[in-house]
């Protein structure tokens, strides 16, 4: 049976059981919110069942405890550095420090990270660089997944991006999507729940389709829009791994596996608004592009227009009341988690008292 626990709880669990396994208390309360920030966006994708991996793989040694990075090259609007094997989601943080910082002194800058690890969901720290008044492009590529077009193995990664944007008083404007037919982490979510995927998202092994997710996992994951989601992950795997001096192609790891050094290469960009215009103008401008496309006439069964970003926003005010619900499977592995850090899980948040039934709640587009 599901079990449902407040926010708060997961993340002090989560950020408890990570510090067990010697990660600093900030970088560890760190990785527990963007796993809780996650769920709440409604991407239990991302969110806790994955931390299990990110612990076994810092128990292995894969994964440094404490981040360490080393700078490679810094030419002032443009910076790498070496993660040296430290959680993603730290390095990617401190890639947004650097980042804005650098762009208020050149109006915009690259940060270029290699040998880090999967960061997770890359539109929680491009958020973080536009509330910071800058637009931000972060670019990351990862482990094999879909094979290139035509092809029968895999050879490419899910590779993902996401663009963030102020977007005056409606709040920030986020893409943040991977490159194939759905993220990898939807598919471990569809297993760990027992349901079938829907058709188009994945082939087996053999590069049949299919909606067992099982035998995704095992096989190849399809790219969105075909051959041109293919393309564009080739790309951002030039961009994120071979101009970072990190791993590219089949020598990334993914957090899937308990072992084995990830690789994993990210690229952020950040344009300072001011560099370019003035930011009252600018966030004028987005309000009046989100409040045109908003007023498009709605299709039938649709009831609102969401711009990108804005779906998150809502299921997170919705759930910060309600609160997550775990299914069983990641439940579990919190559970052996606890057994193994002394850590208490949290307490599941008592079932409502039926009451009176009310009218139903008006269908929503989800992401």
């Amino acid at each position: 049976m599901p079990h449902t626990v407040g926010a708060a709880d997961l993340l002090r669990f989560a950020a408890a059981a990570t510090e067990a396994k010697g990660v600093p208390p900030a970088d560890a309360r760190l990785l527990a919110d963007t796993l809780v920030t996650a769920e709440l966006w409604g991407h239990p994708s991302h969110g806790m069942l994955r931390l299990p991996w990110y612990l076994e793989r810092v128990e292995s040694g894969a994964t440094a405890a404490v981040a360490a990075p080393e700078t490679v090259s810094d030419n002032g609007a443009v910076l790498v550095v070496d993660g040296r094997d430290g959680l993603g989601q730290v390095l990617a943080d401190r890639a947004v420090g650097w980042g804005v910082e650098r762009a208020r002194q050149h109006g915009i800058s690259a940060v270029g990270l290699r040998n880090s690890g999967h960061f997770g969901t890359a539109a929680y720290f491009t958020r973080k660089a536009a509330a910071q008044h800058c637009v931000a492009l972060l670019m990351t590529n990862a482990s094999p997944a879909m094979a290139p077009w035509g092809g029968r193995e895999k050879r490419v990664g899910t590779n993902p991006w996401s663009i963030a944007a102020p977007g005056g008083r409606y709040g920030t404007v986020v893409m943040d999507i991977a490159n194939t037919a759905v993220a990898r982490g939807k598919i471990y979510h569809a297993k760990e729940r027992g349901q079938p995927i829907p058709e188009g998202w994945a082939a087996g092994r053999d590069g049949v389709p299919t909606t067992d997710p099982r035998r995704a996992i095992e096989g190849l994951i399809l790219p969105m829009a075909g051959h041109k989601g293919y393309a564009i992950s080739f790309m951002f795997d030039v961009l994120a791994g071979v101009l970072t001096g990190s791993a590219f192609g089949t020598s990334v790891v993914g957090p899937y596996r308990p072992a084995g050094r990830s690789g994993v290469g990210h690229l952020l960009i950040c344009v300072d608004i001011r560099a370019m215009a003035d930011p009252a103008e600018f966030e004028r401008r987005m309000e009046a592009l989100v409040e045109e496309t908003k007023a498009t006439p709605a299709a039938p069964g649709v009831a609102e227009i969401f711009v990108p970003g804005e779906p998150e926003i809502r299921t997170a005010e919705r759930l910060a009341g309600e609160g997550i619900t775990v299914v069983d499977d990641t439940w579990a592995s919190l559970a052996r988690i606890a057994a193994a850090t002394g850590t208490p899980l949290p307490a599941p948040i008592p079932a409502p008292v039926p009451g009176p039934a009310s009218a139903p709640a008006p269908e929503e587009l989800s992401a």
